[in-house]
């Protein structure tokens, strides 16, 4: 197969599931693959793109290759987004895992995944723009430490180390600022907002009699704290309700999460700096939506698991740059990544 048809057909299988691949190479460029002989090429493809990125994140981590500054004025700020969800896969991938259902069987695994993009102005409202053609996606089924050696490598592929601040926006679940905490140190934190106005809804749900007619104005006035970062006050009204019983350690918990992550909620001072408060980017609710990401300059998939359109190493993403190079350089999977020094 040639270059040009391996790529073609990476990027076709890696939309839509192997069947419509093919059916799209025919219609598109007139060339006739067997579904098996699709599935084949497009998960060949994605196996060296993951063993490629898997070299360079390793040479990257390891001192052995240093990324050279960023063409040109750096911009302003790098954020890190991050998330995690389970995701259905096939029952070769979930055997011998326990899972949450009745019967104990897992369905699912853990998807980790994460948006790199920058950010260097504000639109005419105010509001943080991000900056185009900049986002880069990782996706894995991984554990968690892996994951973070993966984004530590992709931010300072990005010139990290030459951004003047490093953004971290995540829903509050703590293996993710366990990794901020050992790759980004210096990165400012942020619970997304929308993630927080949810379990301020939830305590408004849970005192829904207590409240009575007056539910949506303690609503309210709660969502206005939260939005101000005055958590403080969020706090002593939500230990004002006189719950008893169960109702009451439903109602500590909502409180632990807001004095946990409460200087990661200072959004009003966010703001004033341009910065975003929200994770939408790399929210992982429709993360199959990753198997043809329109807005990513490039995605990257890696992690073993198999999902619908196939093994995920094996589904090189429709915009990577790594797929792109090995389709021209099919015998090099550990190529080094663009702007690189190598050390000796």
């Amino acid at each position: 197969m040639s270059p040009g048809l391996a790529k073609m057909t990476a990027r076709a299988a890696a939309a839509v599931p192997f069947a419509k691949a093919a059916g799209l190479l025919a219609e598109l460029a007139g060339i006739g693959l067997t579904v098996k002989r699709t599935e084949r090429s497009a998960e060949a493809t994605g196996t060296a793109a993951g063993t490629a990125l898997d070299t360079q994140t390793d040479a990257i981590c390891s001192r052995r290759v240093v990324p050279l500054p960023p063409p040109g004025p750096a911009p302003d700020m790098l954020y890190i987004a991050a998330d995690g969800t389970g995701v259905p896969v096939t029952a070769s991938q979930t055997e011998g895992r326990k899972g949450k259902a009745d019967d104990g069987k897992a369905r699912t695994r853990e998807i980790k995944l994460a948006c790199l993009f920058t950010q260097t102005t504000l639109d005419d409202d105010g509001h943080p723009v991000r900056d185009p053609g900049t986002s880069s996606y990782l996706a894995t089924f991984d554990p968690a430490e892996r994951f973070g050696q993966l984004i530590d490598a992709e931010a300072r592929r990005r010139g990290a180390g030459h951004i003047r601040q490093l953004v971290v926006p995540g829903d509050g679940a703590a293996w993710i600022w366990h990794l901020v905490g050992e790759h980004f140190p210096a990165a400012t934190q942020i619970v997304d907002l929308y993630h927080a106005r949810e379990h301020v809804h939830e305590l408004a749900n849970l005192a829904a009699r207590l409240l009575r007619g007056h539910r949506q104005d303690w609503l309210a006035e709660r969502l206005a704290e939260l939005d101000n970062g005055d958590i403080p006050a969020l706090l002593a009204a939500g230990r004002s309700l006189k719950f008893t019983g169960r109702l009451a350690t439903d109602r500590d918990k909502a409180p632990a999460y807001f004095e946990t992550n409460a200087h990661r909620m200072r959004y009003s001072h966010f703001r004033s700096l341009g910065m975003f408060t929200g994770s939408g980017v790399v929210r992982c609710g429709p993360v199959l939506d990753l198997l043809a990401l329109d807005d990513a300059d490039q995605a990257v998939h890696v992690g073993g698991g198999e999902v619908d359109h196939g093994p995920l190493e094996q589904r090189p993403d429709a915009r990577s740059g790594v797929v792109d190079g090995l389709c021209r350089h099919p015998a090099g999977p550990g190529h080094l990544p663009a702007r690189c020094v190598l050390l000796a």
